[in-house]
C-alpha cells in the first residue's frame, strides 16, 4: 500500500488532536496510529474503543494484554503481536512466561489466564460461535457473562488494528522491534 504515515502537523481534524495526544502520553506515535491517521473514522474508532475496553472491559491491564495477544494470534498480525507484547512486558507487568506462551502457541502456565487466552482464540476462530462446552469452560474458570462481553469488545478493538495493520503493512516501531513476531507455521 501506498499509505503514507501522517505527522501531526499533516492533519487538521480530531486526527490530529488524537495523534498530539498520542505522544504526548507515549512520547511517540506508534506507526499503526501514523497510517490510521488517513482515515480519522477509523483512527477515532480505534482509539475510542481502545479506551473504552482499557477501562470498562471488566479485566485487570494483564488479562487484557492476554485477550489482545491472543486475538492478534489468531489473526496473525506481527505488528500487534509485537506492540501488545512490548506493553505486557513494560505496563502491564504480565509474566513473560505468560506474553510468550501465548506467542509461542504453547502452554500458558496459569490457568486463569489460560481458560480466558483459549476463549478469546476460539470466539475469534469462530467468529463468536464458540460451543457451548467452551462457554462453560470459559465460565468455570472463574470469569462471567459479562466478561464474554468483554473478550467480545477486546476482538472488536483487536479486529479493526490488525485488519488496517495487515492491508498496510504497519512497519514495527522501533521501540517494540525487541519483540518482533512471526507466526511459527
Amino acid at each position: 500500500m501506498n499509505l503514507k504515515l501522517k505527522t501531526s502537523d499533516e492533519l487538521v481534524d480530531i486526527s490530529k488532536e488524537i495523534l498530539n495526544t498520542t505522544k504526548k502520553k507515549m512520547g511517540m506515535i506508534p506507526n499503526m496510529y501514523a497510517g490510521m491517521a488517513n482515515n480519522t473514522a477509523l483512527l477515532e474508532g480505534y482509539v475510542s474503543a481502545y479506551t473504552s475496553f482499557r477501562a470498562n472491559s471488566g479485566f485487570s491491564p494483564q488479562e487484557q494484554e492476554v485477550v489482545f495477544l491472543s486475538v492478534a494470534y489468531e489473526n496473525n498480525c506481527d505488528y500487534c503481536m509485537a506492540a501488545h507484547s512490548f506493553v505486557g512486558d513494560m505496563m502491564s507487568k504480565v509474566p513473560t512466561e505468560v506474553t510468550d506462551a501465548i506467542r509461542n502457541n504453547s502452554e500458558i502456565p496459569d490457568e486463569k489466564l489460560k481458560a480466558l487466552s483459549l476463549f478469546s482464540r476460539v470466539m475469534t476462530v469462530t467468529r463468536g460461535l464458540p460451543s457451548e462446552k467452551d462457554i462453560n469452560n470459559f465460565l468455570n474458570s472463574g470469569y462471567t457473562e459479562s466478561h464474554i462481553l468483554g473478550v467480545i469488545a477486546g476482538i472488536g478493538v483487536k479486529t479493526m488494528s490488525n485488519y488496517f495493520n495487515h492491508f498496510f503493512h504497519t512497519p514495527v516501531d522501533d521501540a517494540f522491534k525487541n519483540r518482533a513476531w512471526e507466526k511459527a507455521i
